[in-house]
């Protein structure tokens, strides 16, 4: 691609890492690129997807310091609730988060289900209660 034309696009269209409407009222993102009309492609949903997993996993790490001590599907289930519910929220979970330090994975998956986020989210957070349980 014509480098200049890509300086010259991203000079008019300027950089919005925040959704936002354009002055065509469309749902915009990054370097003018609209949403609502093209959506973004399977490679960049998966690009997305990595960064945003990457992320889940180091918040994760920041709560649990013995995170790799933990059985796999564990960390799988303690990263698909971070990934959900982002940092600040899932700080919230004093008393499971309290159980997964300790190791006692049922009274984990017990505080999990004991939430308003479990009803709220249906079969994920069922999946995650059975993924906590011993």
């Amino acid at each position: 691609m014509n480098e200049s034309l890509k300086n010259l696009i991203k000079r008019h269209e300027g950089l919005k890492l925040f959704p936002y409407r354009c002055s065509a009222g469309k749902l915009t993102i990054g370097f003018g690129r609209n949403l609502d009309d093209n959506g973004i492609s399977l490679e960049e949903a998966n690009f997305l997807l990595d960064r945003d997993i990457q992320l889940a996993v180091q918040d994760t790490m920041s709560v649990f310091p013995s995170f790799y001590a933990y059985p796999e599907e564990k960390q799988c289930a303690l990263i698909d609730m971070m990934f959900n519910l982002g940092l600040p929220k899932f700080l919230n979970f004093k008393k499971m988060i309290k159980a997964v330090k300790e190791m006692d994975w049922n009274e984990a998956a017990r505080q999990a289900e004991d939430s308003r986020w479990y009803l709220q989210v249906g079969k994920r957070g069922r999946d995650i209660v059975s993924m906590l349980k011993e």
